[in-house]
């Protein structure tokens, strides 16, 4: 019989509510699911009915997506931030997490959190998710990625919001490579096409305030350059032992971020996928809940 998934609201003790949605016991070990950018908790709705019989699986909306807490100041969407809510939340459901599982930007806070906070999960598994010192080095010296990454500017624009919720968000479909596609084709059918739009339509700002508050954008983004950061290696060395799971079609984020990747990750294990792009979570749903329970166990 399949796990039932159920909603909660996790409040925090800083103050921030996360809206989550969950599947298994209680008391079981917890699997926690991060979400990227531009979706929610419910692209991972599948994984957690499949691991629920072994582990306690959670998927938040991050701070500024759908029912989840919504701060106004752009500051409030920078990586320590977002930290701290995901550590408080993993304090909350039962620390050390067996695994943190997460994609895009919730790689990116994942990342962070395996450098800063390595006690609180047994190990770390991203999808298509560039490390911090791998995308910084692409960024400042990679002109390929600098012109995959320059869609970055336009989100920081102050007017994305306005152009991005016209005509019932008819440009966000650019983000997933279907614009102008019937709503049943490809991975992305109608019903997944309407979940998207019922977080979408409770607003925008919260998820293009990541965008904002990061330093790391490709040049061109006028008020900050990449150019004069630099990153210690102990500030982003993982420790952990950790999988990355990585759509090599990804148009966005070039393979070349995986390059060296192993002097910031010690203990990688990487999983190149040909045939998959930036959306390998819809991709390619077997191959990727099976790299999973590889990775459960290692």
């Amino acid at each position: 019989m399949n796990a039932a998934i159920e909603t909660f609201q996790a409040t925090l003790p800083h103050g921030i509510t996360l809206s989550c949605r969950a599947a298994g016991p209680r008391e079981a070990p917890v699997l926690l699911f991060l979400h990227g950018f531009p979706q929610a908790a419910f692209i991972w709705d599948e994984l957690l009915v499949r691991f629920a019989a072994r582990f306690r699986c959670v998927a938040p909306n991050l701070r500024g997506y759908a029912g989840s807490s919504v701060p106004a100041e752009v500051e409030a969407y920078r990586s320590k931030v977002l930290v701290q809510d995901v550590v408080a939340l993993i304090e909350q459901l039962g620390a050390p997490a067996a695994a943190v599982v997460a994609h895009d930007w919730g790689g990116a806070v994942a990342w962070t959190l395996g450098v800063q906070r390595p006690e609180l999960l047994e190990r770390l598994i991203i999808l298509n998710s560039p490390h911090p010192g791998a995308f910084l080095r692409e960024l400042q010296g990679n002109a390929a990625q600098q012109a995959a990454s320059a869609y970055m500017n336009f989100l920081v624009r102050s007017d994305a919001e306005a152009l991005l919720e016209a005509d019932d968000h008819a440009r966000m479909w650019s983000f997933f490579g279907q614009v102008g596609a019937a709503p049943g084709s490809g991975w992305l059918t109608a019903a997944l096409k309407e979940r998207h739009l019922e977080a979408w339509r409770q607003g925008l700002t919260g998820p293009l305030n990541y965008y904002r508050a990061s330093p790391l954008r490709p040049p061109g983004s006028g008020d900050r350059t990449v150019e004069n950061i630099h990153l210690e290696p102990a500030q982003i060395t993982v420790r952990v032992p950790t999988t990355v799971i990585w759509g090599e079609a990804d148009r966005a984020l070039l393979p070349g971020l995986l390059d060296g990747l192993d002097a910031w990750v010690p203990r990688l294990t990487l999983v190149r996928v040909p045939d998959a792009g930036h959306w390998i979570v819809h991709e390619q749903p077997e191959k990727v809940a099976r790299e999973i329970e590889s990775a459960l166990a290692r």
